[in-house]
């Protein structure tokens, strides 16, 4: 079991790695250089793209100061999963008053689910509700899954990075720590408030990879409150 849950991390990974390769050369404006699709040492924080999308939204990547001490591995600028890279928030942006707004919006995170638990060609079809198309029921919809997975979000991660082959810890990055933190604010939920957030975040989720049609595992109708309960309470 170990050995087949290895492989397919590794297939994963070899996927994502060229398909983040092509999605980046296709973006605007276009990187410069371009990516190569099997070599990753211009990656990582050595590329300007890959490094802001990196970045922890903790520091400054649009300064330079900051982008060398990244670099440079200084102690007060460590990159540790203990802080959201960029790439989980929608547009990159993060707000310091609301840390949440955003989180796990980010557009090459959709992309990275699609390529994996759809299939990379379904990357280019626009998904909208009701015209879904057919390669969003594929290993998806046979592992009966409707929300996020934390290994995408790691896979992404690494995609991203100049890290050549798969690895637990890249230099002060820890992978196992970031995925349980990413499981943790799912499952571990201080407040009705979060809750709430939650349900919201795993709503969007829904209707982006999977449209309509399972709306109600999230957001079910209060049907005591609908006219076949009520007339029977008459």
């Amino acid at each position: 079991l170990q050995k087949g849950a290895d492989g397919a991390r590794g297939d994963d990974s070899a996927t994502l790695k060229t398909a983040i390769a092509q999605w980046l050369n296709e973006s605007q404006p276009c990187p410069d250089p371009p990516f190569t699709l099997w070599e990753k040492n211009e990656r990582g924080f050595n590329h300007e793209i890959t490094g802001k999308l990196l970045c922890p939204v903790d520091y400054d990547w649009a300064n330079a100061d900051v982008c060398t001490a990244i670099r440079e591995f200084h102690h007060d600028f460590r990159v540790i999963a203990h802080s959201w890279p960029s790439f989980l928030y929608a547009d990159g942006e993060y707000d310091s008053v609301m840390p949440a707004k955003g989180l796990f919006k980010g557009k090459y995170l959709i992309m990275a689910f699609w390529c994996i638990f759809t299939s990379p060609g379904s990357v280019q079809n626009e998904v909208s509700c009701g015209n879904i198309p057919q390669t969003h029921h594929h290993v998806a919809k046979l592992l009966k899954m409707n929300t996020i997975q934390p290994r995408v979000i790691a896979y992404l991660h690494f995609a991203l990075s100049s890290c050549s082959s798969w690895m637990i810890v890249d230099e002060d990055f820890n992978h196992e720590e970031f995925y349980h933190n990413i499981v943790n604010y799912f499952e571990l939920l201080s407040s009705p408030q979060k809750v709430a957030e939650l349900n919201d975040l795993l709503l969007w989720w829904n209707l982006k990879i999977f449209g309509c049609e399972s709306m109600s595992h999230y957001r079910p109708q209060p049907v005591d409150s609908l006219s076949v309960s009520l007339s029977r309470r008459a």
